[in-house]
């Protein structure tokens, strides 16, 4: 079995925890800005004398501005959920840390 170094799996929950935060929150961002863009996108629509809301719904979703905010979505979810796993990946570093530490507690105590 490696080595672990829970020190090192800490700074690195430390380091990436900000690029996480972020990471969410454009996602989360996108997520809501997609509805405004969606209502501004139909109100165009709306002007350009598309009547029904299902005419312009899908003038909207059919316009390349909101296929660049779905793009974009795309992004910002794969990235949250790479740092997601990352930082879910070294937490579990440490806890396979402590359950090993707490083995060799035990075999020593068992072992005297």
């Amino acid at each position: 079995m490696e080595d672990i170094n829970p020190n090192q799996a800490v700074d690195f929950l430390l380091k990436n925890a900000g690029l996480y935060a972020k990471a969410k929150a454009q996602r989360v961002y996108l997520e809501e800005f997609r509805k405004s863009k969606k209502a501004i996108l139909m109100q165009e629509a709306f002007l350009a004398g598309v009547d029904t809301m299902a005419g312009q719904e899908r003038d909207a979703y059919a316009r390349s501005e909101y296929r660049e905010i779905l793009e974009g979505l795309k992004e910002a979810v794969e990235i949250e959920e790479k740092l997601k796993w990352q930082l879910t990946g070294a937490q579990l570093r440490v806890d396979i840390w402590r359950t090993n530490q707490a083995n060799n507690r035990f075999i020593e105590k068992a072992t005297q």
